[in-house]
């Protein structure tokens, strides 16, 4: 049996970035990585074909822009984008998220282009 993790203190951990659309993995479960991320403005359309994505609001405002409608996100709220939906998401203002996808998942699925990142580990 492996030693437990220390608790992660997510505004904490929110505080050690200020990089806009850049996802810090902050935890791993099971094959699923934990991720962070600061957004404002206007994300790329994609689709990611192999897993649904877990958003979930820790602060500000987000809107998740599907073919079908917007779904907006309070703080607190979360949202789940199914396998194979195109979306984008939209912050008018800096907005705070954590989201859920299975280890190695491209922040812009299908899409790549300049605002492809691999997500990096925050300590």
């Amino acid at each position: 049996m492996s030693k437990p993790a220390a608790p992660v203190n997510l505004a904490d951990r929110l505080a050690q970035f200020s990089e806009l659309w850049s996802q810090k993995k902050v935890a791993v479960l099971n094959d699923y990585e934990v991720k962070l991320a600061k957004l404002k403005g206007e994300f790329v359309w994609h689709t990611h074909e192999d897993t649904d994505e877990l958003i979930l609001v820790i602060s500000g405002r987000l809107t998740i822009q599907l073919g079908e409608g917007d779904v907006v996100l309070e703080p607190g709220e979360l949202f789940v984008v199914p396998r194979g939906i195109e979306h984008r998401t939209v912050a008018d203002e800096e907005t705070a998220i954590l989201l859920l996808e299975p280890a190695g998942t491209m922040n812009t699925g299908d899409a790549g282009g300049p605002m492809t990142k691999a997500a990096e580990t925050l300590v």
